[in-house]
């Protein structure tokens, strides 16, 4: 049985993208969650632990970050895209979780099976690669905060909501295909 441990940051309970976390761990068989927001996850990094080595301890909330990963076969990112990137909160997730030593040289050596990151947009995806931000976007999350910490990656974007205040038929037909590809994903991890 796969285990899959889910990031996700968005502070909105009735939101499109916590309808995307619903359908996903609904695909699931076996999975932990960070709600960052609902967790109250502290993002922003102490100098402390800025200065901290490899082989000092992590605080607590950061080792338990790291045993979820570390029992996980499949980490996913959920998120929406603000500023063609991820919110505040999970970038500063990152700057904590990835640490000297568990995510990096010296040290390092926990490789998950997969990381699959999906997002939700406004603007349709042709817009978002017209203007650069799609593959902005993809590199920063696949290239740079996941790399070779996971053995294969995938990035979907779950786009178009901008609909809802002009097409809500349409939008209400691609949330559906939208859900149904979120919850398809989580079954074929």
């Amino acid at each position: 049985m796969t285990q899959a441990h889910v990031v996700y940051a968005h502070p909105d309970p009735a939101s499109f993208t916590r309808e995307v976390l619903d359908a996903f761990l609904g695909g699931l068989s076996s999975y932990t969650l960070s709600d960052l927001y609902g967790s109250g996850f502290q993002p922003v990094l102490s100098a402390a632990e800025y200065a901290r080595t490899a082989s000092s301890p992590v605080p607590a909330d950061v080792a338990a970050e790291h045993a979820m990963l570390d029992a996980a076969d499949v980490w996913a990112f959920i998120y929406p895209v603000w500023w063609a990137d991820c919110p505040a909160i999970l970038k500063g997730w990152f700057d904590r979780v990835w640490t000297a030593g568990w995510a990096y040289k010296p040290g390092w050596g926990r490789v998950a099976r997969r990381a699959v990151v999906l997002c939700t947009a406004g603007h349709p995806i042709a817009e978002l690669e017209r203007s650069g931000v799609h593959q902005a976007m993809r590199t920063t999350m696949l290239t740079d905060r996941i790399g070779a910490r996971a053995s294969s990656s995938g990035f979907v974007v779950l786009d178009g909501s901008i609909l809802a205040g002009s097409d809500p038929s349409g939008w209400a037909v691609l949330k559906e295909a939208h859900l149904r590809q979120a919850a398809g994903l989580a079954r074929s991890l």
